[in-house]
């Protein structure tokens, strides 16, 4: 983990977009300063991101190096001072906004500073269509421009940050970047040579300009958002002062931010997550989001170690839209309340998952699938967990998986091979550990793999293992065993793709579970009925094995977790977890939709429980939502702290528990729990 930087979000933030079309007249004729900080204020907010530059590419304020970028129908020319002003005057921050790559004025007067294709064609949406997504590329002259406005913003404005939207690494083949490419030897004939550059280049720009803007005030922050946070963020930390975790659930899922926090959470730097007000995603105007969804986006940000953002779209007028603002108040309210045991609180963890985007890459929308089956499958064992590198300190963690398509080199190796000297245990699955090249597999001493079959391939001579299609083509099943599984009926149970072929394993491993084969895969030439073929009743290969502290399951759980579901894949998980940890920090009877995280402040001497029962529903095709909260009732919790506990209670309300605690445990029943709570649980030293 990296040091803490210095900077402290705010908690209770917004972050106020102003995308309004030049041919809207009258624009801010409403706006009151004093009405909106009133607004803000009644809200329990206290930092709000304005808008100095939108993706129309016009100004908010009154510009004096770029007066013809001012809006045409602002009214109010000093609107964006006297917001920063007034709220100021009431306590709150004021961040401001500008757009970096999407600027439809600029690609218009400017079309030299747009992003080029190697076929010469712009990057971004075509000529005739509505929108304004073109994209702008940073190498270009647009660069000197981007730097005298944000040196007006700073010299002009009393801001207290300055947040940059729109920040992509694109193949891009401009005359300055096909200039600069040849300069640098780089072979533009090779698209993957072209992105490297094109990544680089978005780094580079990070770094100049973080450094342009500390040559004029040190104290603001500094934010480049690329709408997710992962691996290509770490070798540009130090351009940064904090992170904004974009995630918005019409857009992006529910599963996007607790996949991107717990990877973030590891960086050193203080996050704020974005959610929003509106129904689906941003521009959704006039449009609002249920109570109890906004409740549940924000208390879980709380219950991972983040700080509360929600995002709005203030109206052309000027005017904030105050049944909006009613509900953020009645969530913030709580927000604030519950900030004492937020404020430097950190992650209990007793795992640590591999990155699967560091070797394949991930973004919004694109999220590795074992990545999102496995956050599902240990939200609902409430397994206490960050996301890491393989650069990370692995010795801070009990148990360490590599889920499903990990790769390992000699340095990897090497250092797995540290960890499990030192005490460490591992679960790896399916392709992790082999080599980049798929073919020789690295991990053998440690897994006590032998040797594999020849793997099966399809007709079109691909590896057949893996691949989840709608009629499970692939498909094998699986006995549990009387470890692994335990709980499960002793007859098969299919799993969606093909695992991993396992011939011989050494003398000294445990087989905990095996395949059973079926008749034949399925294809034009055999097949029957509407799916996988029947069971063999013929055990065969291993499944699931154990060494030492090991244990390997075959068949790529995790991804065929995200997508069916099997209940026999989280009880086969779950085994393998106890077997390894031999307890969980925290066990409950409560079921599998009650999401529960695990704090401590150290400091204070306390442990701080976080648990929802919010259940998340699909019932549009593009949109998860949450319309009712439904109470739990009697909830018995027990948790293996290693640390004597005093004392346990309610907060904010400071309602007393009690508690049965020994042995560095303590267990106590929640009479009650409506969406959401927090306990406070005290432990001597």
């Amino acid at each position: 983990m990296r040091e803490k930087n210095s900077l402290k979000l705010r908690g209770r933030q917004i972050h106020l977009d102003f995308h309004t079309s030049p041919l809207i007249p009258g624009v801010g004729k409403e706006f009151d300063a004093r009405e909106f900080a009133s607004v803000l204020k009644q809200a329990h907010v206290d930092s709000v991101t304005c808008f100095a530059r939108c993706h129309h590419g016009m100004l908010y304020y009154d510009s004096k190096r770029f007066p013809e970028r001012v809006h045409p129908g602002l009214e109010n020319k000093n609107m964006l001072k006297e917001m920063i002003e007034e709220c100021h005057r009431v306590g709150i921050k004021v961040p401001v906004y500008t757009t970096v790559q999407w600027d439809y004025y600029t690609a218009m007067e400017h079309p030299e500073w747009l992003a080029m294709d190697e076929h010469g064609m712009q990057i971004g949406q075509e000529p005739y269509e509505a929108g304004f997504y073109q994209t702008l590329c940073v190498n270009t002259g647009y660069k000197e421009f981007l730097k005298e406005h944000i040196a007006e913003l700073l010299e002009e404005l009393d801001v207290d940050g300055i947040f940059l939207d729109i920040l992509y690494p694109r193949d891009c083949s401009c005359h300055v970047c096909r200039r600069e490419m040849e300069r640098a030897g780089i072979d533009v004939k090779d698209p993957a040579r072209r992105l490297a550059y094109g990544q680089k280049m978005i780094d580079d720009f990070k770094f100049e300009i973080s450094e342009f803007i500390r040559s004029f005030r040190k104290d603001v922050s500094i934010f480049y958002n690329t709408s997710h946070i992962g691996v290509k963020q770490r070798p540009v930390l130090d351009a940064y002062t904090h992170l904004e975790l974009e995630s918005i659930p019409g857009g992006w899922g529910y599963v996007h931010f607790p996949v991107t926090m717990r990877y973030a959470r590891t960086l050193g730097l203080d996050c704020v997550s974005h959610t929003g007000g509106f129904h689906v995603e941003w521009g959704d105007l006039h449009s609002f989001k249920t109570q109890e969804a906004l409740e549940y986006e924000c208390f879980r940000m709380l219950a991972m170690g983040c700080k509360c953002l929600v995002g709005d779209q203030m109206e052309a007028d000027g005017k904030l839209l105050e049944p909006l603002y009613e509900k953020i108040g009645k969530v913030y309210e709580r927000v604030e309340a519950l900030e004492p045991w937020c404020d430097d609180a950190v992650q209990v963890t007793e795992a640590a998952v591999l990155t699967p985007e560091e070797f394949h890459g991930g973004d919004r929308g694109h999220l590795n699938a074992s990545l999102m089956g496995l956050e599902n499958m240990f939200d609902k064992l409430a397994l206490q967990f960050d996301i890491i590198v393989s650069q990370a300190d692995f010795e801070r963690y009990p148990l360490l998986i590599l889920p499903d398509n990990i790769p390992v080199d000699e340095r990897l190796k090497k250092k797995l091979d540290s960890y499990l000297e030192s005490g460490g245990r591992m679960i790896i699955t399916f392709e992790s550990g082999f080599a980049e090249d798929g073919e020789r597999y690295m991990l053998c001493r440690e897994t006590g793999i032998e040797a594999l079959r020849a793997p099966l391939r399809t007709s079109e001579g691909g590896l057949a293992r893996g691949i989840i299609t709608n009629s499970n083509d692939y498909a094998e099943y699986i006995m549990p065993g009387e470890v692994i599984g335990k709980r499960l009926p002793k007859t098969e149970h299919v799993m969606y793709a093909k695992g991993v072929e396992v011939a011989r394993t050494a003398g000294d491993v445990q087989v905990m579970a095996r395949f059973v084969p079926p008749y034949f895969y399925r294809s034009f030439e055999h097949f029957s009925s509407h799916r996988q073929a029947p069971s063999t009743h013929r055990l065969s290969d291993p499944a699931i094995i154990r060494r030492g502290n090991v244990i390997y399951f075959a068949s790529p759980v995790f991804a065929i977790y995200n997508a069916r579901a099997p209940r026999w894949c989280l009880e086969m998980m779950n085994d393998a977890v106890m077997e390894l940890l031999g307890k969980k920090m925290v066990v409950h009877d409560g079921p599998s939709t009650l999401f529960a995280s695990l704090n401590v402040q150290e400091e204070k001497k306390r442990y701080i429980l976080h648990l929802l029962h919010y259940i998340p529903e699909k019932i549009a095709e593009d949109l998860h939502t949450v319309e009712d909260v439904i109470p739990l009732s009697d909830l018995h919790i027990k948790l293996n702290l290693d640390k004597e506990a005093e004392s346990a209670v309610l907060v904010p309300e400071g309602k007393p528990l009690d508690i049965r605690a020994g042995d560095g445990s303590v267990e106590f029943t929640l009479p009650r729990l409506e969406g959401y709570q927090a306990v406070e649980i005290r432990f001597r030293d």
